[in-house]
């Protein structure tokens, strides 16, 4: 049996050195980043609205509109956008920053100008089919007015919102007096006198 003997070269001068500093380099930058996603994370569940606020302002595809809403376009739909003198039919999830769901409906049916302001303003920036998720400031949301103890006062309110299909409250009302008057509607006249 024989051994083999393979000559290695010696390492340069310095070299181990900067292996070390590398290494070295490599974990503080590591360290900085996972600090750095430490306090994003804080910000976003635990700082104030303002500044969850102006965190996620700086958040992909994230946009700020002159009120003070914030969006972020899931999905984009087609043709004409909703008015406040318009009903829409529309599906959300709606939470707070950190998750939590206080209200949640796939069919929702209301007036544009029946909800709170941000989710108004939001509602007529969208066109059938599109998806967003907003983000609605204490200010255009319930503010200190909380409608429920799931929902803190001051809370920034998130929603994903779907909007299914709108039409116009005097169409909708035109439908509802014409089912009155043939007898398929409660409180109309009955069919066939």
């Amino acid at each position: 049996m024989s051994v083999t003997a393979v000559p290695l070269r010696p390492i340069a001068k310095g070299a181990l050195a900067k292996l070390w500093i590398g290494v070295g380099l490599a974990v503080a930058v590591a360290a900085g980043g996972a600090y750095l996603g430490t306090q994003s994370a804080a910000v976003a569940n635990a700082g104030t609205p303002e500044q969850f606020l102006a965190w996620n302002a700086k958040q992909a595809g994230v946009v700020t509109t002159a009120s003070g809403l914030q969006y972020k376009v899931v999905e984009e739909g087609k043709g004409a956008k909703p008015t406040d003198s318009d009903a829409v039919l529309v599906s959300y999830k709606g939470t707070l920053r950190d998750g939590k769901v206080f209200d949640e409906n796939s069919q929702a049916s209301f007036p544009v100008a029946g909800v709170v302001p941000g989710f108004s303003e939001g509602l007529k920036l969208m066109s059938r089919g599109a998806k967003y998720r907003l983000f609605i400031p204490p200010a255009l949301g319930y503010g200190e007015q909380s409608p429920a103890e799931v929902i803190p006062a001051n809370s920034v309110l998130v929603f994903d919102v779907e909007l299914l299909d709108f039409r116009s409250m005097a169409e909708i009302q035109a439908e509802m007096q014409r089912m009155r008057e043939s007898g398929a509607m409660p409180g109309g006249m009955p069919g066939g006198r």
